[in-house]
């Protein structure tokens, strides 16, 4: 039976390697979610933490807050704080000028410490975005030294202290975007990295996290046939070196962090590229984006165009367009759009199985204590054990609709809907 596999290599089996702790120049504190997907960036919760596995909008909820506006970015939790953004409307219409806020919390008690306007977004110039994107979708990341930066694409990015003030702003990194803004900003060492693919012209850009201003920019020069991508970067090490892994539109790049240079390529037929690549065991992991996805395994190590060497293996088949790739062990997890499962070897792609797990889906899987959770676009959340044989444990409801990923942190995860944020736990 034809499960969409293809082989393009030996099977790579380099030490596993999860890049945890290279995004900062301190460590996080042991219940901290700094970023999209975690601390390690690959949406695992800390080393023992307990989650519920039954839980709905009284069961299992320690607190339920109220947030305004919209906005489908993940929560990030610093030292006890929740921080997140959101754009909220002056007026009713889909033209409607909008204040693009971030806002503090308090994890304990979903208390809002602050709520401050970043930026003022004109509703009549403003691109028009996918409906199931928000003008607020980019997850923020904070850094040991007290700086937390919001990104909203191409209508601007700022750095706050943890008391709300604005240290700087950036407007003057234009572009046209399509479908409103997505990806989600990476730091490495003293730089704040994103991509910036657009209908024409894409880049990647790093800047200066301290001042807001360019260090380097980099055009992508894929001659894609659509160019537009979402993509969150992903940090890895590769032989005592850093790379930065930024897919885009018929093509991922590695970049080097320090000049921009390109390291490698891959190419592919792919755009509007949304999941954040995970490493492990040698090999990135990527989905090529729409109209129909492809999952690839690349080992990093080359240098120019690897398209014809350096993918060990490619899965075509229920790949995700949307929710990011879980790594646990020796298994790599998939759930695509559509709610298909599939539990693949990660350094062979040979598939263990696949099932359905829920309904549509566009947040993120993460991991804990032996269990892998997704919630879909319903609000329903799914509970099953990471494992090479399928074995659900757990179907929950909220019942609103939800796109975001979620945040981990003390024994609890927070989950955003389109009117709430909960606290899940114990």
């Amino acid at each position: 039976m034809d499960n969409g596999l293809k082989f393009q290599s030996k099977p790579f089996n380099l030490h596993y390697f999860l890049a945890a702790g290279l995004l900062f120049t301190g460590k996080a504190h042991a219940v901290d979610w700094p970023e999209f997907q975690g601390g390690s960036a690959q949406g695992h919760a800390t080393k023992g933490t307990k989650l519920p596995l039954e839980w709905s909008t009284q069961k299992n909820v320690a607190w339920k807050q109220a947030l305004p506006g919209e906005g489908w970015s993940t929560p990030i939790i610093w030292k006890g704080r929740l921080y997140l953004t959101a754009a909220v409307a002056k007026d009713e219409g889909l033209k409607a000028d909008r204040e693009l806020r971030a806002l503090c919390l308090e994890a304990s008690s979903g208390r809002v410490v602050w709520d401050k306007s970043v930026f003022s977004q004109d509703g009549a110039s403003a691109p028009r975005i996918h409906k199931k994107n928000s003008h607020a979708s980019p997850t923020p990341v904070i850094t040991p030294d007290g700086k937390l930066y919001v990104h909203f694409g191409h209508q601007g990015t700022a750095c706050l202290n943890l008391e709300g003030n604005v240290l700087w702003r950036n407007r003057t990194i234009n572009y046209p975007p399509v479908h409103g803004n997505g990806c989600s900003p990476l730091v490495v060492g003293d730089k704040l990295f994103f991509s910036c693919d657009g209908s024409r012209d894409p880049f990647v850009i790093a800047l200066n996290r301290h001042t807001g201003k360019t260090a380097w920019r980099k055009e992508r020069n894929a001659n894609a046939k659509k160019k537009f991508a979402f993509c969150t970067a992903t940090l890895i090490e590769v032989n005592w070196n850093q790379q930065i892994i930024s897919p885009g539109g018929d093509a991922v790049m590695a970049y080097d962090p320090d000049s921009g240079k390109e390291i490698w390529r891959v190419r592919y037929d792919g755009y509007s590229v949304v999941p954040r690549p995970v490493y492990g065991h040698g090999l990135v992991f990527l989905s090529s984006g729409f109209d129909r996805p492809t999952f690839y395994a690349i080992k990093p190590t080359g240098k120019g165009d690897v398209t014809e060497s350096h993918i060990a293996w490619k899965l075509t088949k229920s790949a995700p367009h949307t929710p990011s790739p879980l790594l646990v062990g020796n298994e790599i997890y998939l759930i695509s759009d559509g709610g298909i499962g599939t539990c693949l070897d990660a350094r062979t792609g040979e598939v263990h199985w696949r099932e359905r797990i829920c309904s549509s889906c566009s947040a993120s899987p993460f991991y804990a204590d032996g269990r892998i959770y997704i919630i879909d676009e319903s609000g329903k959340g799914v509970v099953f054990k990471a494992s090479k044989k399928f074995e659900k444990l757990a179907e929950n409801e909220i019942g609103e609709r939800t796109l975001a990923s979620c945040a981990v942190g003390d024994n609890a995860f927070y989950l955003r809907s389109d009117k709430h944020l909960y606290k899940i736990g114990n």
